[in-house]
């Protein structure tokens, strides 16, 4: 693990970084939204060392992002299922095929995420719950929070693109 100082700790972006920051977390997660729930199925999939596929479901469990859970007695096997707090974390993934299939796939998407329903491509953009308009660079600020600390307030003030109080607006 990374040192872990208090603005990085305290920072939502930080802490989940913290959690699934690591390439090969993310990948597990991956195959775990598209049904693996085995160490053998991650493994096979991945192709990961077997150290580390258990070092990072191990960091997964412990963070909350998996329950762990027998599926046979003898010998001991047990599954991955993934909790309410990975399901969340769904989206970033798909904002991460979506940013990849278009900047990172110079012969063509070889994914698509598609409706389950219909099978019609989606085109995964993040939006705001209230006004359902896409967030941008253009069009957000950071803001300090109610349990932002003093140096967290501080450092927010300092920042020059995120800050509303020195950001030009529609850059």
């Amino acid at each position: 693990m990374q040192p872990k100082s208090p603005s990085i700790l305290e920072c939502p972006v930080g802490r989940a970084v913290e959690t699934v920051g690591e390439w090969w977390s993310i990948l597990i997660l991956r195959d775990a939204f598209q049904g693996a729930t085995r160490f053998d199925e991650f493994s096979k999939n991945l192709g990961i060392a077997p150290n580390i596929l258990s070092r990072r479901l191990a960091h997964l469990t412990d963070s909350g992002m998996f329950v762990r859970r027998r599926y046979q007695e003898r010998p001991p096997r047990y599954e991955y299922v993934l909790t309410d707090k990975a399901r969340d974390f769904f989206p970033v993934v798909a904002a991460l095929l979506a940013w990849g299939n278009k900047h990172l796939a110079p012969k063509g998407e070889a994914i698509l995420l598609a409706n389950r329903e219909d099978v019609r491509p989606l085109d995964p953009v993040v939006v705001d719950a209230t006004d359902m308009q896409p967030i941008t660079l253009a069009n957000a600020v950071v803001i300090a929070g109610p349990g932002a600390s003093r140096l967290m307030r501080k450092r927010l003030a300092s920042l020059k693109a995120m800050n509303p109080a020195i950001a030009p607006v529609g850059d």
